[in-house]
């Protein structure tokens, strides 16, 4: 499993806020808390429709061709409807990352 897919699934599975909690009581942004943050702002912005479809893809973990066979589209119609968010949510990761790297080098 990827970091993509695992922050999908911990976002998705309603694991990641708790998880999130636990590490950051703070108050402060910690990296955990920005890529909750910005997750919960993408999956927000998607419409029901899209988020189903990569829960599909990344939760249950169903490929593509299973998803388009569900409901009966191509899987490029899958791609075009799921890559933007999933490139977003790789940013998103990254972003975290960068964050988590530059707070170990400021310690």
């Amino acid at each position: 499993m990827n970091k993509t897919e695992f922050n999908i699934r911990l976002y998705l599975s309603g694991v990641m806020e708790p998880w999130t909690d636990r590490i950051d009581s703070t108050g402060k942004e910690t990296p955990q808390r920005f890529i909750l943050n910005a997750m919960t702002e993408l999956f927000d912005s998607l419409s029901d429709e899209d988020k189903e479809l990569i829960k599909l893809r990344y939760v249950e973990r169903m490929t593509l061709s299973e998803v388009a066979s569900r409901y009966l589209l191509n899987e490029r119609t899958i791609r075009n409807h799921t890559n933007p968010a999933i490139k977003q949510v790789k940013e998103i990761i990254k972003q975290g990352t960068e964050q988590a790297q530059h707070a170990r080098e400021v310690d």
